[in-house]
């Protein structure tokens, strides 16, 4: 069996994310692909995820792609979080997502709602219909919901939740994404609304999965069973095996520093065989390298310094990648004109490490179109 160390995962995985040098300008919609989707609760993290990986990219790309282009959508997807999924791929990771059994818990939705399963599914037929052929602001879907649903009452949990999570079963049923906002109120439509014939052909529930599989192993692999599973729903690996299962030869096992993992079997040689990458990064909050690696961070980071990456209520520190390796974590703040970045120790930097991260932090000063204050922070963060 192959065998490799964490270092050369580290350095295979940030080639394969575009971290070693930067993607060629216009690519953005392919490294969105390859990362399986950016994280988009905070979406000006995402922007900085393809800043960090994509050349030429501006702060408006993402916007004009989203609501001009229509080549990626927004919507609810992996462990119920938001994400920019590229518009042509929407029906597989809607086919993928209908397995999910994440939102369909009876007991929790007694607990939190008050309504059983049945309700919520006609709730989520209610919104679906509603969507189709129109854009509408939650408090007009609520109101629409309880017209075709026929009781107030239960259209009234579309308002009672700031998250959304009574409309995430209707974006895991492929009936359901963001639309522009109206000022500060936010609008949803269809999908099939939305892009018009601009998405791809339906892909059946048993080759979404495999593709999601073999997609997550090739942003993210060396992995394992439970690697997959926390990317997918945050936790359960049942059908995180099943689907690795299902790819047959296609998956080879590798071990790493004595763990066992999994890989692509077209990917073997060129991990045994990858040399060391001499880059430095800064990735912004939530960014999918970081959450790709949930389950065994601490094999890429110095020990004990998980809790200031992976904070509570799910927040993601922004972090200092040296080598593909979390080295530091990083926040930035606006003054005026000028954009403050500071950065916290782990460990020992390198002289030539700092100065790298600092030719990136005025890259990052100028893609905000501010001056920039560097400080290089000797306690930790409060």
């Amino acid at each position: 069996m192959v065998e490799v160390t964490w270092a050369q995962a580290a350095a295979w995985r940030a080639r394969r994310h575009h971290l070693d040098a930067r993607a060629p300008a216009g690519r953005m919609l392919a490294v969105t692909s390859r990362l399986c989707g950016l994280h988009a609760q905070v979406l000006s993290s995402a922007v900085l995820s393809l800043w960090a990986r994509v050349e030429a990219v501006t702060r408006d790309a993402v916007d004009r792609a989203l609501w001009e282009e229509r080549t990626l959508v927004k919507t609810w997807a992996m462990r119920g979080t938001l994400h920019l999924l590229g518009a042509a791929e929407l029906p597989l990771w809607h086919a993928a997502l209908r397995t999910s059994r994440r939102y369909l818990k009876p007991k929790a939705w007694q607990r939190a709602y008050g309504i059983t399963i049945e309700e919520l599914d006609r709730l989520t037929a209610a919104i679906i219909t509603a969507l189709d052929g129109r854009i509408l602001t939650r408090e007009e879907l609520m109101a629409e919901a309880a017209r075709i649903g026929g009781s107030a009452s239960l259209a009234a949990r579309i308002g009672e939740n700031s998250w959304g999570t009574v409309l995430k079963p209707a974006a895991f049923a492929g009936g359901l994404c963001f639309a522009p906002s109206l000022g500060q109120r936010v609008r949803f439509t269809h999908p099939a609304t939305w892009l018009n014939g601009r998405a791809g052909q339906p892909v059946p529930t048993h080759e979404a999965t495999a593709e999601v599989a073999r997609r997550y192993l090739a942003a993210y692999g060396p992995a394992q069973h439970h690697d997959l599973a926390r990317w997918w729903n945050g936790g359960g690996i049942t059908h995180a095996r099943q689907w690795m299962t299902a790819l047959g030869e296609e998956a080879a096992p590798v071990v790493v520093d004595g763990a066992p993992c999994w890989v692509l079997a077209k990917h073997v040689r060129e991990l045994r065989s990858a040399p060391p990458v001499r880059a430095v990064r800064l990735l912004p909050a939530f960014d999918p390298y970081v959450i790709g690696a949930s389950w065994h961070a601490e094999q890429l980071m110095p020990a004990g310094c998980r809790p200031r990456v992976f904070r509570p209520q799910g927040w993601l520190s922004p972090v200092l990648l040296i080598n593909g390796r979390i080295a530091r974590i990083w926040r930035h703040q606006f003054q005026a004109s000028r954009v403050a970045v500071l950065i916290e120790p782990f460990a020992t930097v390198p002289q030539w490490a700092r100065r790298a991260a600092a030719a990136e932090a005025e890259r990052l000063a100028a893609f905000l179109g501010r001056k920039l204050e560097l400080e290089w922070e000797s306690a930790p963060f409060r």
